[in-house]
């Protein structure tokens, strides 16, 4: 039979709540250092920023579409398909709901495990006859099989005296944090990379347009010339100028056709689509380039959500050594249980049949060859990485930003340059183009001043792309107008779950 104490309950009461009035008063010891945010570079100014003074800035403000400062509608359109069908978003938005599973996890250690059980039980000896209980080493037999049924309930609290579990909800809520701006970050990369996309296919059409364009005129001067050779007004040589020269103007058309096939299957990736099942017709883009405010530079740290990943990194990585450190310290669990045992299940619930006890479990490790003495140092050497790796990516947060706000500036002044430069290549051609009707000069200066013009087209179409895909960075630089704070907020989860609103549930 099992051995239970049978104490009067009112004994018990006062002996539990004598245990635990004595352990929570230990409860508020949680071992370990508190966190608090190491410092990182922070400069007062933007260095790239002086002389960059934008007349009307559109603001990527916090809750909106920036993609919308492009004024685009085929754009917006595509952006909204990154939260719907984007497979990467949708595995980052898997990996935050698996750590704030964690941290939900980890809070339920906080309190006591309750279950309940119930058993049967029919025995017997040989024979027939039963198995009679041992008293003083003689077994004395039964004489008919016997009958137990059994009505338990059971409790267990592990009153964490020293922290380990608080220290682990710490690391695990900061983990699912830091899981909540790493989703943030693939976004707001996947909204960038597509709308860096978007602009360079959309270039690449203007590309078309001009080659388009090209070939045209140069197909029309071959006719002149070939026309003009058959009448005895030029050299052969005027019409065997032209003939590599138009081959040349088709090859390239032909060849960035690749460039905006291989644009579009980029796209189609990017918001969920087989490559076969997705295109884009010809279009062309606005033709001003937004200019983002970058505003101080000490709220990049609370704008980009890269940061504030590593930052909450670091409080998960400190937590930790609390944890480690708690493993020197003795573990008290308290249990108790309270049920009904009889032989007949009809009268098992009754006052005569009730059992209970209570009790407390202290478990202390006396040695361990230095197993715990090296794991404080390896989470004191995990936080140190973290805060290595926090101050590395401040850095390159502002690197990136003074990288697209010098980018910006300096083309800035050289699409000046290079339009006035195409105004004067075109002019250049219709002169040239005069002269030879005229007789004056042969076709070859007319090939020269054309492929000189087409060069220099082509050359700010280039610049033209290099500033829109630089301002799309700098928005990614700065955040995207994300905010820290919404990082565990109402806000912050709302956005995080609308990935994942398609999902099979």
């Amino acid at each position: 039979m099992r051995s239970v104490l049978r104490h009067p309950a009112a004994t018990a009461s006062r002996s539990l709540a004598v245990a635990l009035f004595t352990s929570l008063a230990l409860v508020a010891c949680a071992v370990g250092p508190n966190y608090h945010r190491p410092s990182a570079a922070n400069p007062q100014r933007f260095k790239e920023a002086e002389g960059w003074k934008p007349a009307e800035p559109r603001e990527a403000a916090s809750g909106t579409d920036w993609w919308s400062i492009y004024a685009d509608s085929t754009l917006d359109e595509l952006e909204k398909q990154i939260d719907i069908s984007n497979q990467t978003l949708k595995a980052s938005e898997a990996a935050w709901r698996q750590a704030t599973a964690l941290a939900s996890q980890a809070r339920a250690g906080l309190f006591p495990t309750i279950g309940v059980s119930a058993t049967a039980t029919r025995s017997g000896g040989p024979g027939g006859r039963a198995t009679g209980a041992t008293t003083g080493g003689t077994v004395t037999p039964l004489a008919h099989p016997t009958n137990e049924f059994e009505l338990l309930g059971t409790a267990a609290w592990d009153l964490d005296i020293w922290g380990k579990i608080r220290r682990t909800i710490e690391s695990d809520v900061a983990s699912a944090q830091a899981s909540e701006a790493d989703l943030a970050a693939a976004r707001l990369s996947a909204q960038a990379t597509l709308a860096s996309d978007y602009i360079q296919l959309r270039i690449a059409d203007e590309q078309q347009q001009l080659l388009a364009k090209t070939v045209a005129g140069y197909t029309r001067s071959l006719e002149i010339t070939q026309n003009q050779y058959h009448v005895g007004v030029v050299a052969k040589a005027g019409a065997i100028t032209a003939e590599p020269q138009l081959g040349g103007a088709q090859s390239q058309l032909i060849a960035i056709g690749v460039t905006r096939a291989t644009l579009e299957h980029a796209i189609a990736v990017l918001i969920g689509k087989p490559p076969a099942d997705f295109s884009l017709p010809p279009a062309t883009l606005a033709g001003t380039v937004p200019v983002v405010p970058t505003g101080v530079p000490s709220s990049l740290l609370e704008r980009r959500p890269d940061v504030a990943g590593a930052e909450r990194r670091m409080a998960a990585a400190n937590a930790q050594i609390g944890v480690a450190i708690s493993a020197y310290f003795p573990d008290l669990t308290l249990s108790g249980q309270y049920g009904f045992a009889s032989n007949v299940v009809s009268g098992l619930v009754h006052a005569s049949n009730n059992f209970w006890s209570v009790g407390g479990a202290l478990n202390e490790t006396l040695l361990d060859f230095g197993a715990r003495p090296a794991q404080v140092r390896q989470a004191r050497a995990a936080y140190d990485q973290t805060v290595a790796n926090y101050r590395e990516t401040v850095l390159t947060a502002f690197q990136q930003v003074e990288d697209e706000l010098a980018t910006l500036r300096i083309l800035e002044g050289q699409v000046a340059v290079q339009e006035q430069t195409v105004k004067s290549a075109d002019l250049a051609v219709q002169l040239t183009l005069n002269q030879y009707r005229a007789g004056t000069v042969a076709y070859t200066a007319v090939v020269t001043a054309q492929a000189v013009a087409l060069g220099d087209a082509q050359t700010l179409l280039t610049i033209r792309q290099n500033r829109l895909v630089a301002s799309v960075a700098l928005v990614q630089a700065l955040g995207g107008g994300w905010n820290a704070a919404s990082i565990g907020t109402t806000q912050g989860t709302a956005a995080a779950l609308a990935v994942g609103e398609t999902r099979v549930q």
